[in-house]
């Protein structure tokens, strides 16, 4: 497990991934850290239905990565992710993206909560928090998923 990261979630790189010259197109680390994101949220939230069943949603708001190295078609990559800064109705994810141990780009999400009906922010539920705070104290011996 990749240091500070207690959970992560393994993604096949599909062939229609891949662009033209073969390579894993950018946006498709969108969506792989969207696989892991709903995996952990499975694990230790209950899953987004369960989330938004509570009638909150929990909007991203915000999506960076930073490249570098490529993946390629089937590639086996493991999405190493954190949630981290909750405060108010605000939360970020922090991820590392690897093949084989090789560092192939980082990223963060930023999210928020709202209420389901009028999508106006509400704060964190502290169910939320307290089913981070539990995934986040996991052993880092934990195998991926």
């Amino acid at each position: 497990m990749s240091e500070g990261f207690s959970n992560a979630h393994d993604v096949r790189v599909r062939f229609a991934e891949t662009d033209a010259q073969g390579i894993a197109h950018h946006a498709s680390y969108v969506v792989w850290l969207e696989v892991a994101r709903v995996a952990y949220l499975a694990d230790h939230a209950g899953g987004y239905r369960s989330i938004r069943e509570q009638g909150i949603e929990a909007l991203t708001i915000g999506v960076h990565v930073d490249y570098r190295a490529v993946a390629v078609f089937d590639d086996v990559l493991t999405v190493h992710l954190r949630c981290v800064d909750l405060r108010g109705a605000r939360f970020r994810y922090e991820y590392r993206v690897e093949r084989e141990g090789e560092l192939i780009a980082t990223a963060e999400t930023h999210h928020a909560i709202v209420d389901a009906a009028t999508m106006r922010p509400t704060r964190i539920p502290r169910w939320f928090a307290d089913a981070v705070a539990r995934a986040e104290s996991v052993s880092s011996s934990t195998p991926a998923s």
